[in-house]
């Protein structure tokens, strides 16, 4: 029988790692298929405290994880198929095997919904991004590119219109699907401009291994034209990582999990941090936040306090 078995190894799961094993609660981390979580897809993080010239991404998580594994975390490579939180001690299905524990602390994180082109991959994080909050300090006085007409877009937009030279909004309607204010605020900014009715269906240049474009085809006319560029925002949302959680846990609309009073969820012993409860900040450092506090929970339920 497990204490604590922590599902993610981004922020949020690496953090509760090392709060719960310096608790002695010896947790088991289940790393998944991306080890790290959606930070590593980025190359220099320059807004985590402490680090004045930034640090390298990989760094910091692999950082993160020694650091835990120093105070007695177990890792455990692989995924988690099936979970049963209807009774006590939780199951947990990692690919054949089968594990029981007192509790579960869930940061699986959230995906980015993607273009679903060839290039995006091999360019995240050397123009490509999907975080203008993360990644906007990179693209001042420089032309971008944001994708997508929601609300989503249109915060990416806002904020990096305060930095980049000119943000040109790509949107595959003949009108924003964003809320009326969040439209108004962004059609009035002066650097915000909108290509309508058209799509990305190239990003350039895989040669030199950065951003240098995009192809842009209009949806009515057919017509392709060529879209010079420093960097590409994709602001079209994310997916939580909660399909394994579906009828086991209260999730919203959007399948984000529903937290209260911290990182409680609707399961006793069972919690949640990190970008798979927060549609809002989705941040790195909010989510090791949040992964302390599912972390100073869990071990408040495990020791009978609660």
């Amino acid at each position: 029988m497990n204490n604590l078995i922590i599902i993610g190894s981004g922020p949020a799961g690496l953090t509760s790692a090392i709060y719960a094993s310096r608790a002695q609660l010896n947790p088991i981390v289940i790393e998944g298929m991306e080890p790290g979580g959606q930070l590593t897809t980025t190359t220099v993080v320059e807004n985590w405290p402490g680090y004045p010239d930034g640090v390298d991404a990989q760094t910091l998580m692999n950082n993160m994880r020694e650091q835990a594994k120093r105070f007695g975390t177990e890792f455990i490579s692989g995924e988690v198929k099936k979970i049963d939180l209807k009774k006590e001690p939780f199951t947990l299905t990692v690919g054949t095997e089968k594990r029981d524990t007192n509790a579960v602390i869930i940061a699986t994180g959230a995906s980015p919904k993607m273009l679903g082109l060839s290039e995006e991959k091999k360019l995240i994080g050397r123009g490509v991004s999907t975080c203008a909050t993360c990644d906007g300090f990179f693209f001042r006085e420089k032309e971008v590119l944001v994708v997508g007409g929601g609300d989503t877009a249109m915060e990416e937009a806002i904020y990096l219109s305060t930095l980049a030279k000119n943000v040109t909004v790509i949107h595959r309607r003949d009108e924003l699907r964003a809320s009326k204010i969040m439209q108004q605020k962004a059609k009035r900014i002066k650097n915000i401009n909108f290509t309508w009715d058209s799509v990305v269906v190239e990003i350039h240049d895989l040669h030199k291994n950065t951003v240098t474009g995009a192809s842009i085809k209009n949806i009515r006319t057919g017509k392709v034209f060529l879209k010079e560029c420093d960097g590409i925002f994709i602001g079209l949302g994310h997916i939580p990582n909660t399909d394994f959680l579906i009828n086991q846990l209260e999730l919203d609309k959007n399948g984000f999990i529903l937290t209260r009073n911290g990182s409680k969820t609707s399961v006793p012993g069972v919690f949640a941090a990190g970008d798979v409860s927060d549609p809002v900040y989705k941040q790195a450092i909010t989510s090791a936040g949040k992964g302390c506090m599912a972390a100073l929970d869990a071990e408040k339920f495990i020791q009978g306090l609660e």
